[in-house]
């Protein structure tokens, strides 16, 4: 970007360097508390869903900041042009410069039809067209007036996909489970290990099965073999004109899909502005239209579309996606953190930290800037997570008596899908939400462990310093507005570390090495000659398995 190539050139990051060895040398969180009450009105942020009008709480106040720090870093964001670069995505401009493209999967969530145009052209239109075909299409599957080759209602639906086209769709039917229909069964093959196929077609029935196969180009090899795969197994009941009642493409490949043997009526398109790990927005999330209904699947958008209209017009001090990727940028390269802890405080997000992964690290595994040095600071914290309170039991000792910084942050809805025995299960559930983020802050000094009795030679092993810091999540419920607003948070979270880390967070050049070396092994794999053109390592190992496998 234009005026400067490393971050650490700005004036504001020199002015929070100094701010951190002066901070640093005597941040006490619970301190914090005792000499300021309104600490929690000032760090916390209220988001107001327009979509159902639900509510979630963004709680910044256990974290190392203070009304200084929240200056400087929002100076920060503006020295670093995270506004102009917003806006320019906004606008439809090729922020994504090395893929000379847009970067507008806010287009696909525009449920309130702003203009939005690329290259001069209107894209409103286009995407309003794919969610039409893609109500009728669902609303008939769910109806049972689509039929299989047999006559009968669809009953499974098999999704063929890899990362962005598995990673979404599958942590959103899981999220949104409480509104799905449970009478159709959802399978997701991603893996081009054959066990994750056969297991999904194991119980699927061809006469009631519908395959979605999500590839944009409809080439990418994992998804195309899987579904070949599956329309092997078909075949073996139906015959190939009865391809077009079981199979859809969720691609703009028409040359592919049809030579497939899937009608051009199935296809669902989405433009090159879709990025893989944003496109759950688009006709990937087809899936999950069939799954949770139309109604509900626009929901979802409008949730998204709430948050995307904080983050373009809320100033920086109070806009809650920018706060938290400022933070994180806080942390990473003031504090040395290297990991960031996402745990959901409910089941049905079991699967939202795995899609949180790829959508930071796969956007911030940068390490070139915009000018095309190699950075002088660290970039893309390793993001890892799995539900509370399971987590409390595996890896929260490390958290709480580890070497290592990890800031964390604890997601909690305070009512239920399942309330079982009059909320026991969901007040249990939100102590530990509350005392987690508490126990993290305030530790346990030596005295109260003495206190309770503790042997002098256990006082050591029982003292926890504390001082560790969280943001705490509080939503009404996770409807399916809440859950594309907290998703969108989190892009727009990883937008601002991007722009402030003068990083491409859009293309993804380090995921294509590995797919062009297995091309060519998998040549060398059908070949009865000893492999001899790689390392030793390499070669070796190669041959012991093509040795293992005959």
């Amino acid at each position: 970007m234009p005026g400067f190539s490393q971050a650490i050139e700005l004036d504001a990051w020199q002015e929070l360097q100094k701010h951190h060895q002066t901070l640093g040398k005597d941040i006490v969180l619970k301190n914090y508390f005792e000499k300021d009450p309104q600490r929690f009105q000032k760090f916390s942020h209220t988001f107001k869903n327009d979509a159902d009008g639900t509510e979630i709480i963004f709680d910044f106040s256990k974290n190392f900041i203070t009304e200084e720090t929240i200056q400087l870093l929002t100076k920060l964001a503006k020295e670093a042009k995270l506004e102009q670069l917003r806006d320019d995505m906004f606008k439809g401009e090729k922020i994504n410069f090395t893929e000379k493209r847009a970067v507008y999967h806010v287009a696909l969530r525009n449920t309130s039809n702003q203009p939005m145009e690329v290259d001069g052209k209107s894209v409103v239109e286009g995407v309003n067209d794919v969610l039409e075909h893609m109500k009728e299409f669902s609303e008939q599957v769910r109806s049972g007036e689509w039929k299989g080759y047999t006559g009968k209602s669809i009953k499974t639906i098999i999704n063929i996909g890899i990362g962005g086209s598995d990673l979404g769709p599958v942590m959103v039917t899981e999220a949104l489970k409480a509104y799905s229909k449970r009478d159709l069964t959802t399978h997701f093959v991603s893996n081009i290990d054959g066990t994750h196929i056969a297991e999904a077609l194991k119980d699927s029935d061809p006469e009631t099965t519908l395959f979605l196969v999500a590839s944009k180009t409809f080439t990418t090899a994992e998804t195309t073999t899987n579904a070949n795969t599956a329309k092997s197994w078909f075949l073996k009941s139906a015959k190939e004109s009865d391809i077009a009642k079981h199979f859809v493409a969720l691609s703009t490949n028409e040359s592919e899909v049809t030579k497939f043997g899937i009608d051009k009526k199935n296809m669902f398109g989405f433009s090159d502005w879709v990025g893989g790990r944003y496109s759950v927005w688009s006709a990937i999330g087809l899936s999950v239209a069939l799954y949770i209904g139309y109604d509900n699947f626009h929901q979802f958008l409008a949730g998204a579309h709430s948050m995307d209209k904080h983050f373009k017009e809320t100033p920086l001090e109070k806009n809650i996606p920018a706060l938290g990727g400022l933070l994180s940028v806080w942390y990473s390269d003031f504090f040395g953190a290297q990991t960031h802890l996402v745990a959901p405080f409910d089941q049905y997000l079991h699967r939202f930290p795995a899609y949180l992964q790829q959508l930071s690290m796969e956007s911030n595994g940068k390490a070139i800037t915009r000018s095309g040095e190699y950075v002088k600071y660290t970039t893309g914290p390793i993001v890892f997570g799995e539900p509370a309170t399971n987590a409390q039991h595996s890896f929260f000792q490390l958290l709480h008596q580890g070497t290592k910084l990890i800031p964390t942050d604890f997601i909690l809805a305070a009512q239920s899908h399942n309330p079982v025995e009059n909320n026991k299960h969901q007040k249990m559930l939100a102590s530990n939400f509350f005392a987690q983020s508490e126990a993290l802050m305030v530790g346990k000094t030596p005295e109260e462990v003495k206190a309770e009795g503790a042997a002098e030679e256990l006082v050591s092993h029982k003292t926890f310093l504390g001082n560790r810091p969280t943001t705490s999540i509080l939503a009404d419920k996770i409807t399916p507005a809440t859950l594309g607003a907290l998703i969108v948070y989190y892009e727009h979270l990883t937008f601002t570390e991007g722009a402030v880390w003068n990083i491409n967070s859009f293309d993804q050049w380090g995921v294509e090495l590995g797919k062009s070396l297995a091309k060519k092994i998998l040549t060398e794999l059908d070949e009865s000659s000893e492999s001899t053109s790689h390392d030793a390592s390499t070669n070796s190992l190669i041959n012991a398995f093509k040795a293992k496998l005959t």
